[in-house]
């Protein structure tokens, strides 16, 4: 027993993995492809992956959003965990980045669920908002994207999630910077104040959770 969460060593980071992950070819070759790129360390862990597709299953989701996709891996998580009519609106700039997952998508079976819309996460989110008419019909919201922007994403897809529904923040732990306040760069100091906020703010039940890099969760209480 221990009174705090420990930090993994590398064979112990193995074990888990060896007795926890069960990840499919597909969700393999895509993270090994995503491996090679210079922007690689964007890429959630494998773990990470499995445990939001745990939280896909446990929640019942079926419609869902990813405002942050890279090359894709999260959103194949999530849409393999999804039933037959599941879907996911996923936002990101990229069309290099996202390109390198859409055959995965299409082999994996799922390229049906996912709708990529290329463009500024802060349009989708308003346009889903002001002209779709989405607000409070998504079940899940995963946010990993540009920090300084962390606060308006969680702000949307607050609204856009239902009552009971579950937004997940990734890298709010940030590799320990915001626990050192020496460091001040943007991105950290994003990250600080909207942990100060999520963790004041009573519209929701929180729990940070020390996987990968840090990853928040926020059950919308009403």
């Amino acid at each position: 027993m221990s009174s705090k969460t420990f930090t993994l060593s590398d064979d112990l980071h193995a074990y888990l993995l060896s007795v926890s992950v069960h990840e499919p070819d597909v969700l393999r070759r895509l993270r090994d492809a995503t491996a090679a790129l210079p922007n690689a360390r964007m890429q959630i862990s494998v773990e990470q992956g499995q445990f939001l597709r745990l939280l896909i299953e446990l929640i019942g989701a079926k419609k869902t959003l990813e405002v942050g996709t890279f090359t894709g891996y999260s959103a194949l998580c999530v849409a393999l965990a999804l039933p037959a009519e599941g879907r996911i609106v996923a936002c990101d700039v990229s069309e290099e980045f996202t390109n390198v997952g859409r055959p995965f998508w299409k082999e994996a079976g799922v390229a049906d669920k996912i709708d990529l819309r290329l463009a500024p996460a802060t349009e989708t989110l308003t346009a889903l908002l002001e002209n779709e008419n989405a607000a409070g019909t998504f079940d899940f919201a995963f946010i990993d994207a540009d920090k300084p922007n962390y606060e308006t994403y969680y702000e949307h897809a607050l609204r856009l999630v239902r009552p009971g529904g579950l937004i997940a923040i990734d890298n709010t732990l940030w590799s320990g910077r915001v626990a050192d306040p020496n460091v001040t760069d943007e991105d950290t100091l994003a990250l600080r104040a909207l942990n100060a906020n999520l963790h004041a703010d009573e519209r929701v039940t929180l729990s940070l959770v020390p996987i990968g890099d840090g990853l928040t969760l926020a059950r919308r209480r009403t």
